[in-house]
């Protein structure tokens, strides 16, 4: 049984649990749709069902309305032509991959070699892995039947994926668990959740967000090492915990950090690089090989131009890119006027990667959802990003139905795709530019009006600066008034939002 200290804590952290309902416009607004703002059953606690549960629960319904979206493929689309998958929208990698791949043969990935261009698997090693166990999951019968079981498979082992995603998202942040329904209710993250693999890599980065919220340097390290075994954008998370623990002095917990994801990383890919060299490497030759592709900034200067680019000159310029967008990240975050939040600086430099990059699959919106949920938890901000993307999600798959239409030009032409896109970038750049914004403003930012100071920072929640530059060594009144102000409660000295 738990002790009164144990049931005295957990007392006070149920009474300081934010609800956004009662600090959130579109949250109340929201909320009259079941009824009106928390109230008696949310205050039942552990007696009922805890907001972790809730958010948990509704994860796993959004989950199956994804899955249901994608029925009219399951039954037939994926099997009679490429339109139809697309008129309906409800393409998946995952059943084509399965005979492309060799999954339907037995073959081994990395290991055997593949008929036609591909030669190998091009996905990072844990991801092969998922693939291949779900392949031994599969039940057998005709090549349809096995794609839709093979479909379905994946679909259970996404789904536990996507629970821990939002448990985790809806753990990291102690006193705000209902901020996690962002994640479970994103339209975007219903719609994408399985048309690859990219949740296993979303919800180990996840895990490895919550592990360094509690202080476990080394099992955050751990994860980001087994994140981009199956994923190569979670590595870019150590970005920021570098330029963090450089402002607060914390070396020792930054190198914890770093050679605990070396030595993940190397457990799982080691054997297969030894092994089978030509497959491990082909994720990262594909990667550098692969020419302008769907959903990028570069296809529509192509497109409009009408004058193609070098692989390699793309190469070049979107590194380039990447590493400013990365530098200013790093001086934003040492001139700050408050060391800026893990979150937040997690979203920015995944958001500066997937605007540079060559490629934007739709789920790549999965890699942002969790991050953009803790950054900046406003459910205005975040709905209108997620129009964007869903807009996206609709464009692309109307796109290629024109493209694949023949004559009868069935679908959005390219102007139209072309405007999709736009309006993901747009949407994305929104966001960067509110999270930008509470860092320079840290009395804007919704996390810390209470008086916190960095709910996901862990080992850096709290600590005092080691090494700042320009405006930090010189704090404006509001990062004082953010520091030494009166906690506030939410809503407090506004209008009461009626139930």
């Amino acid at each position: 049984m738990p002790s009164a200290e144990d049931t005295s804590v957990h007392q006070h952290q149920g009474r300081s649990v934010v609800r956004p309902t009662r600090q959130d416009e579109v949250a109340a607004a929201g909320s009259e749709l079941i009824g009106g703002r928390s109230g008696r059953w949310t205050r039942l606690g552990s007696t009922a069902i805890t907001p972790v549960g809730v958010v948990a629960l509704v994860a796993l319904g959004m989950f199956a309305l994804g899955m249901v979206q994608k029925l009219p493929c399951y039954n037939w689309a994926w099997f009679r032509g490429a339109g139809s998958q697309y008129t309906h929208a409800c393409y998946s990698d995952i059943p084509h991959l399965f005979v492309a791949r060799g999954f339907s043969d037995g073959l081994v990935p990395y290991f055997d070699r593949l008929a036609g261009d591909m030669q190998y698997l091009e996905y990072p090693v844990l991801t092969g892995v998922f693939m291949q166990v779900a392949s031994w999951l599969t039940p057998g019968g005709s090549v349809q039947h096995r794609e839709q079981m093979y479909w379905m498979v994946n679909a259970g082992m996404l789904m536990i994926c996507a629970v821990i995603t939002a448990v985790c998202v809806a753990r990291t942040h102690r006193r705000r668990p209902w901020d996690a329904l962002l994640v479970a209710l994103a339209p975007a993250f219903a719609l994408t959740a399985t048309i690859n693999w990219d949740l296993l890599a979303v919800a180990l980065t996840a895990a490895a967000m919550l592990m360094w919220s509690r202080g476990r340097v080394l099992a955050f390290g751990i994860l980001i090492g087994l994140a981009t075994a199956a994923k190569l954008y979670p590595v870019f998370l150590l970005g920021p915990v570098f330029v963090l623990c450089w402002r607060a002095g914390k070396w020792r917990e930054f190198g914890t950090a770093t050679l605990g994801a070396v030595v993940s990383w190397l457990v799982v890919n080691l054997p297969v690089m030894t092994l089978a060299p030509e497959g491990w490497k082909k994720f990262y030759t594909f990667s550098e090989e692969r020419g302008i592709d769907f959903g990028s900034f570069w296809l529509i200067i192509t497109q409009r131009t009408g004058e193609s680019i070098e692989t390699s000159t793309v190469n070049h310029i979107s590194e380039l890119l990447m590493a400013l967008l990365c530098a200013g990240i790093a001086a934003l975050t040492l001139m700050a006027p408050r060391r800026p939040r893990f979150a937040q600086l997690a979203f920015l430099v995944v958001a500066a990667f997937i605007l540079i990059n060559k490629v934007y699959s739709p789920q790549y919106v999965l890699w942002l959802i969790p991050l953009a949920a803790l950054a900046r938890p406003r459910w205005r901000d975040f709905l209108i990003w997620q129009a964007c993307e869903v807009m996206y999600f609709l464009g692309i798959w109307m796109y290629l139905a024109y493209t694949t239409s023949g004559d009868k030009h069935q679908g959005l032409p390219t102007e139209g795709y072309q405007l999709a896109i736009a309006l993901h970038l747009l949407g994305t750049l929104y966001l960067c530019a509110v999270v930008v914004r509470d860092v320079l403003m840290p009395e804007r930012d919704v996390v810390r009006r209470d008086g916190s100071d960095d709910p996901s920072g862990g080992v850096l929640d709290g600590a005092p600066d080691a090494f700042v530059l320009g405006r930090a060594a010189h704090p404006s009144c509001h990062a004082h008034a953010a520091v030494e102000g009166p906690r506030v409660e939410w809503g407090a000295g506004r209008e009461p939002v009626a139930d």
